[in-house]
């Protein structure tokens, strides 16, 4: 146990930001650089080292959380980073982006403020990287088998990271210019400094990963070849197809999926453009969508200058508080406010969207909306309440429905989808195709990181075990595995 007393003597204590008209001058992360570790000890001292730690529980990487929070308290900052590394292939990453399940199953959540695992994470990691110990670890001998990873985001790099460490010869194909996926070019950079993933890809490549980019597997080479060509094939190509908002006036210039406009904005900073085609400058912004892809296009439309800013969500306001439907140790739907939020825009709940309106140019110029409510379990209109807001600029930020099949690769490979337009999996992430394995959101559909990272730690074991007949490395979760939700 780390600090007898932590948890009774000191309170949570989390990073501190950085001033809001500060940071929306830039694109730097919100957080204040360094200011963690004079608090990120104590902090893990309030750590209780449960009998039964249910944190392992809310995170399916299974964390090692009681291990390194006691090294953090005594500041063997090594011996962290190797408990954290024992289980995640790139903390840095869950650090800044996972919304912290782990924290909502914290036992001392039952009735304090839980640990802060996702700060105390991040802080090793920061430490590990200043202090030299993340170091390439290229296998002792090759095995002779070739693996191609279609996609390079966080389940692919995981994947890939994995089984070049056993002794695969592995090729990372990208269809983006860069390796990252949506990490790259989904993620803004003041969630996360692009620099955190340019120095894992060169961890990575010496070990002896291999990477193609600006390659799209099923358009610019065959999938059925690219079968031919290697031992084994890991699909991570994620869910990338975007919900639609099938609305009068959707087709007006100036709406956009989110994945159109954000990628956009990261290419700026990229220093690939000067400045985005697509731009918040000067214009009234309207997000359709309430979850994390919505806030970050808040948080972009916020340092591109938006005259205004408006998130829609259809759903009713969460409440701040845990519901009584909600219990320990399931992950809470709750009432959170980013960095984004901070930054100012209006949030509006229980809202549909009825059309969009343009002028004679065809740009958008307002968006409709009704409020709705629950009616026997169905959401309905509310006579009445119709109105128009301003909107010369609209992102759809409303979720994913499934991965392209419009560039060939399901139909190429031959693949079998499930009920939910999945790539379908046996318990060791094989598909219908012998040689072929899926993981990330491809095979689970739209999922969080440290999924993500699992899937890809855990389908790399049945890509090993197809290879060589046995696997001594780790599968932390199985395909058919979910989150603790109610």
């Amino acid at each position: 146990m780390a600090d007898p007393k932590g948890f009774l003597t000191t309170g949570r204590e989390v990073a501190e930001t950085r001033p809001v008209g500060e940071r929306v001058k830039d694109w730097n992360e919100v957080y204040v650089p360094g200011s963690l570790l004079p608090i990120i000890s104590k902090q893990a001292g309030r750590c209780m080292d449960c009998g039964i730690p249910f944190c392992h529980n809310g995170c399916p990487l299974g964390n090692l959380i009681p291990e390194w929070n006691d090294y953090a308290y005594r500041e063997d900052w090594s011996a962290a980073s190797e408990r954290l590394h024992a289980t995640n292939n790139f903390p840095e990453f869950t650090g800044r982006l996972c919304p912290a399940p782990c924290e909502s199953a914290c036992v001392l959540g039952i009735n304090q403020p839980a640990v802060t695992i996702k700060n105390v994470e991040v802080s090793i990691i920061d430490k590990a990287w200043g202090n030299g110990d993340v170091t390439p670890q290229p296998p002792e001998r090759l095995s002779g088998k070739t693996v191609a990873v279609i996609g390079s985001g966080p389940a692919g790099l995981a994947a890939a990271q994995q089984l070049t460490r056993a002794g695969h010869t592995v090729a990372v194909y990208e269809r983006a210019d860069r390796i990252g996926g949506l990490l790259r070019y989904g993620i803004p950079e003041f969630k996360m400094e692009k620099s955190h993933i340019n120095r894992r890809i060169e961890q990575m490549r010496a070990e002896g990963t291999k990477f193609r980019t600006e390659t799209e597997i099923g358009r610019d080479i065959d999938a059925a070849k690219l079968r031919r060509r290697y031992d084994a094939v890991v699909i991570a190509a994620g869910a990338t197809v975007s919900r639609d908002l099938p609305v009068p006036g959707r087709e007006l210039n100036g709406v956009h999926f989110a994945m159109e406009y954000l990628p956009l904005a990261n290419k700026v900073q990229e220093g690939d453009l000067t400045v985005s085609p697509i731009t918040a400058e000067g214009k009234h912004v309207v997000v359709i969508g309430g979850g994390d892809t919505g806030a970050d296009c808040v948080g972009t439309a916020h340092r591109q200058g938006a005259l205004s800013v408006t998130q829609l969500e259809i759903m009713p306001r969460p409440g701040e508080d845990r519901n009584a439907n909600q219990p320990w140790p399931t992950f809470p739907m709750l009432y959170k406010v980013t960095s984004a939020h901070e930054e100012g825009g209006e949030r509006v709940y229980s809202v549909s969207t009825t059309h969009f309106e343009g002028d004679e140019d065809g740009n958008v110029q307002a968006l409709h909306l009704v409020e709705v409510e629950f009616k026997d379990g169905k959401l309905e209109q509310k006579p009445g309440t119709e109105r128009s807001i301003p909107a010369q600029l609209v992102t759809l930020a409303m979720g994913f429905t499934g991965t392209d099949q419009a560039n060939g690769l399901v139909q190429q490979f031959g693949l079998e989808l499930d009920e939910r337009g999945n790539v379908a999996r046996d318990g060791e992430y094989a598909t219908n195709v012998g040689g072929v394995f899926v993981a990330g959101d491809a095979g689970r559909g739209q999922s969080l990181i440290v999924w993500a990272i699992a899937e890809g730690r855990s389908a790399a074991r049945g890509v090993d075990r197809f290879l060589t007949g046995a696997s001594a490395l780790p599968a932390p979760i199985r395909p058919t595995d979910r989150a603790l939700t109610v």
